[in-house]
């Protein structure tokens, strides 16, 4: 059976979650905000700019502040980890195993473009992608499920017949909440903390479509 395999970006195609922090806690101290690496984890993770700026400086905030607040941050995290980019274990295996088979592959994540663009030209991806949904393409960003059910219907297909890999609690109960199969990665979060998924998996050399299809299409 066909179906079509959706990837969140931060934490899933790429493990970096903690240049993100690091950029966030470099970001907040410039602007004498104070920063928690466990709040941060458990509220902010997964979430897009227009939802975690506000929340910081605990007030509303004019669309154009924020874009220019979250570049400021984002080009950060941009600097701190270009040097360092690299693709989770088993990621680039997976994808061709999926291109060769047909499979439709979408990523649907909370990154602006700019990032989306940094991480999939600096790990060589672009070529296995068949579609991206972005943080501006929503109008309700992860845990709502919009972006998913989204994703699919640029797919053409049904989110029942969508595999999600995601790694951070809005991130499953986005993609659960839509009707999809979600496999959880422990790249954020440990297998005992994670919800909203029918499967965990360390990295990608611990799954195949031919696993995939095992699990949720026989």
């Amino acid at each position: 059976m066909r179906f079509s395999v959706i990837f969140d970006m931060d934490g899933v195609i790429v493990d970096n979650g903690h240049y993100h922090q690091l950029a966030w806690m470099a970001f907040c101290n410039s602007h004498k905000i104070p920063f928690s690496e466990n709040e941060f984890k458990s509220r902010f993770f997964g979430r897009t700019n227009e939802q975690i700026l506000p929340a910081l400086f605990k007030k509303n905030l004019p669309p154009d502040e924020i874009d220019k607040l979250g570049e400021e941050k984002e080009a950060a995290y941009r600097k701190i980890y270009k040097p360092r980019m690299t693709p989770v274990k088993g990621l680039i295996p997976f994808l061709a195993g999926l291109k060769k088979g047909g499979y439709p592959v979408a990523i649907a994540t909370s990154a602006p473009k700019s990032n989306i663009d940094f991480v999939l030209k600096g790990i060589k991806i672009q070529h296995f992608i068949d579609c991206v949904v972005d943080d501006k393409m929503v109008a309700r960003g992860k845990p709502d499920p919009e972006i998913y059910l989204k994703t699919a219907s640029l797919l053409n297909t049904a989110p029942y017949n969508c595999v999600v890999f995601e790694d951070s609690l809005s991130g499953t109960k986005s993609a659960f909440d839509a009707g999809t199969k979600v496999v959880g990665l422990t790249t954020t979060m440990p297998e005992n903390e994670h919800k909203y998924v029918h499967h965990v998996i360390r990295d990608f050399s611990e799954i195949s479509v031919e696993l995939l299809s095992e699990i949720f299409f026989q």
